[in-house]
């Protein structure tokens, strides 16, 4: 008779020697009380911060445990977040074990089903098309669920100072050192107004719960008890704020790894603003209006995000995130180009987009 060997494991490489031992430490004083099998640990998902994600058995199922090295990282507002949604009622993980001083946490598994991997199956596959439809529609609704249900009180409130601090990044990390290029005085006047203006488009907003990264990558899905509708669960909330109420709906429509026509994206605008309504949130009365705000709203996430995955090749060592910059600058380029007062913005960034031009989006 013979027996299969067991599967070899990835080496998990620590950045000292001195936090792996308090790993090592933290976690088997857990083994007894979760049935935890340290040997079972492996590498579940990549992020683009300094958390880390690994997957460990346990005698009847498996578990979650995140690395959140401080100081570049702090586990309280995941915490936090954590307890709020488990008190709304919205699926997520729930922290089983906590080391905040180390930054180590035991989460329950929601599975392997990332709603953007569900998305990404090829239309040629039985039924894609019109389940890719349920699942967004999914997702909107849990969108408007997580928005009558979270309270403002408490989150930080997404301010003029931040909101200014995320624009800033696109010049600093895209502009100079991704292409190289040192705006004139009347480019930095035209830069500067743009910023004033998508920055009053975001402070006249209602403020609600944000998510801030309300994204395919970000929501997990789970097969309902009844075998009927998907459910999905929310991921990565540590960053919750009080913000403008068309920032979660931009995010998830224009998002950083998947992209649709325009037709559908305003589908599903259409029907989150309907559900919205619904549910006596402060959307406009007039979906014009609304369309608006999401636009210019998704507009400044967009040139963060550009910022964002520059810094994260040239200062993280991480350049495969760089590879969606052509997405995130169609999805500015034609906004800035449909918008009186945004035009000038258009003219920056279309030297740029020529070192970048991808014709799967144009």
């Amino acid at each position: 008779m013979s027996f299969a060997a067991p599967p070899v494991l990835p080496v998990i490489e620590w950045e000292s020697p001195a936090r792996h031992r308090a790993f090592d430490s933290w976690l088997n004083g857990l083994a007894c009380r979760h049935g935890l099998r340290p040997a079972s640990l492996r590498p579940a998902s990549a992020d683009a911060s300094f958390r880390r994600y690994f997957r460990i058995d346990g005698n009847s199922n498996s578990y979650i445990v995140m690395d959140a090295p401080p100081p570049q990282e702090d586990v309280r507002p995941f915490i936090q977040m954590a307890t709020r949604l488990a008190d709304a009622s919205l699926a997520a993980p729930r922290v089983l074990e906590a080391d905040t001083d180390h930054g180590f946490l035991l989460l329950s598994d929601l599975g392997t089903r990332l709603l953007l991997s569900e998305l990404q199956q090829p239309l040629s596959a039985a039924g894609s098309a019109s389940g890719n439809e349920t699942l967004m529609r999914s997702a909107l609704t849990l969108l408007v669920t997580w928005q009558t249900r979270l309270a403002t009180t408490g989150l930080p409130i997404f301010d003029e100072a931040l909101l200014r601090h995320e624009l800033a990044l696109f010049p600093q990390w895209c502009v100079k050192h991704e292409f190289g290029v040192d705006w004139d005085n009347a480019q930095q006047s035209q830069w500067a107004a743009v910023c004033d203006a998508l920055v009053a488009n975001a402070l006249a907003q209602p403020r609600i719960a944000v998510h801030r990264d309300y994204m395919p990558r970000n929501l997990m899905v789970m097969d309902h008890s009844d075998g009927l509708a998907p459910v999905l669960a929310l991921l990565d909330f540590q960053d919750a704020v009080s913000g403008p109420i068309a920032y979660d709906v931009a995010s998830l429509l224009r998002d950083a790894f998947i992209s649709w026509e325009e037709a559908q994206e305003l589908d599903w605008a259409v029907r989150y603003w309907q559900q919205a309504r619904e549910a006596k949130l402060p959307v406009p009365q007039d979906f014009g209006d609304f369309w608006r705000q999401l636009e210019w709203t998704g507009l400044q996430r967009h040139l963060k995000v550009l910022g964002i995955f520059c810094r994260l090749k040239h200062r993280d060592g991480k350049p495969h995130y760089s590879a969606d910059l052509p997405r995130f600058f169609t999805y500015a380029h034609k906004v800035a180009c449909r918008y009186q007062g945004l035009g000038p913005l258009a003219r920056l960034l279309e030297p740029l987009m020529g070192a970048t031009r991808n014709d799967v989006f144009y």
